[in-house]
């Protein structure tokens, strides 16, 4: 095989296989363990040809260097296609700095399911909203708060499992 081909099959390998291993970690951590068993079958075969190559030519120190190139583009890899497939659910929690119903009216009637609960911080009293949605309804959900008001804190947490509520009977729909 011809070396250029050698350092694009270990290369691209290592790509697919961390790649492939950032999305089989996703789907364990979210609860899909078939596809993340079968995910990881994939990976392992890719993974086991690249180490293959790189060991039977030991001799080539630039085989090691693409080696490791490819597992550091596959975590970018990895990385920007579990942003692409956004899989599973994030609950929003959105503190507004006034008290303001306003607001949650607003995000209701966008869809969203919202429960809000009145708190006190350092600067006297506000609301706290909690949304739950689908990860990659996250971005134009952001984009909606920040067009609302720009003095809001907002955290973002995974969820694993939902069961029950007003999302429920969202999803269905």
């Amino acid at each position: 095989m011809p070396l250029y081909l050698t350092y694009f099959l270990i290369f691209f390998s290592r790509v697919a296989d961390v790649s492939l291993g950032t999305l089989r970690i996703i789907y364990l951590t979210r609860g899909r363990s078939k596809l993340a068993a079968a995910i990881g079958f994939v990976e392992v075969l890719i993974y086991i040809v690249a180490l293959a190559v790189v060991m039977q030519h030991l001799d080539r120190p630039i085989n090691i260097l693409i080696y490791a190139l490819g597992f550091s583009a596959g975590n970018y890899v990895g990385s920007w296609v579990e942003e692409k497939v956004a899989v599973g659910f994030v609950n929003v929690q959105v503190i507004f700095k006034q008290v303001c119903v306003d607001f949650e009216d607003d995000l209701r009637e966008m869809g969203y399911g919202v429960t809000a609960v009145d708190c006190f911080g350092k600067e006297g009293p506000h609301r706290i909203l909690y949304i739950l949605m689908k990860r990659r309804d996250l971005p134009a959900f952001l984009t909606e708060i920040r067009e609302m008001s720009d003095e809001v804190f907002i955290s973002i947490m995974d969820t694993r499992k939902i069961m029950g509520g007003y999302f429920s009977q969202l999803k269905g729909k």
